[in-house]
């Protein structure tokens, strides 16, 4: 028996029509109009809009900071992803200083196996480069299914690499069929500013963004591209904020290297003047790199119109502001790092992007799921509607409207930084290659069956061609 969804309009990265989806098992088994079959199930979405599931290249669930870990793990964080439309992940594995990356991604599997609600993929984050490493690389690409790989400019004496250890890990990318992924900020410059400010008593949030200028993200960024363009490899940058970085990327691609950068919600969204609210709710928006000031969000659009920009993530890195966030009151550079995300972005990026008229629908689709596919391996399985594809779909009604709250919200973590932003649509229905596990915007899982996903290498593309 089969499930055909009846009446609604396909929305692909290139297409809308009109047309019903038939799932069978797994897979999606056809596409077009009078393709019921005897036993089959017919759920009506007529006036709804149909979306290839979401993938969110980038989260980190059940991410250990210190003597606590993030706020949101694999269960409950895959579960609001799903809620919102979402249902494949990418999460950082990360190996710490003296593991091996092997060890790492055992570490992450154990955190994720069986307790996920949505399909998931591991990027292995690099933070202790050695000659051992370079062949893991390989190693993990051909045996695990691991395409890529992150390795961090900033968070000096804990996560950040030196030039050489990134030269060395783009050209062993290069040579295994990586893609290697970068936070963009100078390190350096930015543990200078931090002690300098803690020196002159400036310890509220207000002074986060002052010690991570979109100055220092912009030279970082310049500088990778210079180190990928000598590698002569592929590079990501993730969670780009800034005009400074965004021109740093144009660039780039005009002189057809195969340069691919994302953003966040947040930083479309928000600005530094979160880092002003009374008392020390500036807090809940300390991030890295930090939200911008508003005129850097009309340049992040346009790169998202003009192609400059490939992806949307959200960096869903959840600490509560009561018992985690609250740990750096007397000191900002101890407030972890990091928002929750994964459970607003579709919901958000459709109100302010598509019906402001910021993003095409297509747009929409390409940048909040097929061109993750096809960055990171997953490409026809997931993130598209094509017969023989896996069948994540997600059935949107257009004519849902809510307020984002922090109580009405699924993710493990007691604030939104959205609070009280209104969305306009909802992810009625959602399968999970072809599990109906949200109906009517209800949970209808009873445990998580989502699965890894070993994903195929990355093929470098000729120059000029699109994602």
């Amino acid at each position: 028996m089969g499930i055909v969804l009846n009446g609604g309009t396909i929305v692909t990265a290139a297409d809308t029509y009109q047309a019903d989806v038939r799932i069978e098992g797994e897979k999606i088994v056809a596409i077009g109009h009078e393709i019921k079959q005897l036993e089959d199930q017919v759920i009506n979405v007529d006036g709804c809009l149909i979306f290839p599931g979401g993938i969110d290249p980038h989260t980190h669930f059940d991410l250990p900071m210190g003597t606590f870990s993030t706020s949101d793990d694999f269960l409950s964080g895959s579960l609001a992803a799903v809620l919102g439309g979402t249902t494949t992940i990418l999460d950082y594995a990360t190996q710490f200083k003296g593991e091996t990356l092997k060890t790492g991604l055992e570490n992450w599997h154990v955190k994720a196996d069986g307790k996920s609600y949505v399909d998931f993929g591991f990027h292995m984050a690099i933070t202790d480069w050695n000659d051992q490493v370079a062949q893991e690389m390989t190693d993990l690409v051909n045996q695990e299914g691991v395409s890529s790989f992150k390795l961090y400019m900033a968070y000096k004496n804990i996560l950040q690499v030196d030039d050489g250890a990134l030269l060395n890990a783009l050209r062993q990318a290069g040579e295994c069929g990586a893609l290697v992924c970068v936070h963009c900020e100078n390190g350096d410059v930015v543990d200078y500013l931090v002690k300098e400010a803690r020196t002159n008593g400036q310890i509220a949030p207000y002074y986060h963004p002052l010690t991570r200028p979109p100055e220092a993200e912009a030279e970082a960024t310049n500088r990778v591209i210079t180190l990928a363009q000598i590698a002569e490899a592929p590079l990501y940058i993730v969670h780009l904020t800034c005009n400074g970085a965004l021109q740093a990327v144009v660039a780039a691609k005009l002189k057809g290297l195969e340069v691919y950068a994302e953003t966040c919600p947040q930083y479309l969204l928000l600005d530094d003047s979160y880092y002003r609210l009374e008392g020390f709710n500036g807090a809940k928006y300390v991030i890295s790199p930090p939200l911008r000031s508003l005129d850097n969000q009309e340049r992040l659009w346009s790169g998202l119109q003009n192609g400059a920009l490939d992806t949307i993530a959200t960096d869903h890195c959840s600490f509560n502001y009561q018992g985690q966030k609250d740990l750096g009151i007397n000191d900002f550079s101890k407030i972890p790092s990091g928002a929750p995300g994964v459970e607003t972005r579709m919901g958000l990026l459709y109100t302010y992007g598509v019906m402001t008229g910021k993003l095409t629908i297509n747009e929409f689709v390409a940048q909040t799921s097929t061109n993750a596919a096809k960055l990171f391996g997953l490409f026809p399985r997931k993130g598209t509607i094509a017969p023989g594809s896996d069948a994540d779909l997600v059935v949107w009604d257009p004519q849902a409207s809510s307020t984002i709250t922090v109580e009405t919200l699924h993710q493990q973590v007691d604030y939104t930084p959205y609070e009280g932003f209104s969305q306009k649509g909802q992810a009625k229905h959602v399968f999970l290659r072809g599990q109906h596990l949200v109906k009517d915007g209800q949970l209808q899982a009873t445990r998580p069956t989502g699965i890894y996903l070993s994903r195929k290498p990355f093929l470098k593309r000729k120059v000029g061609e699109n994602v």
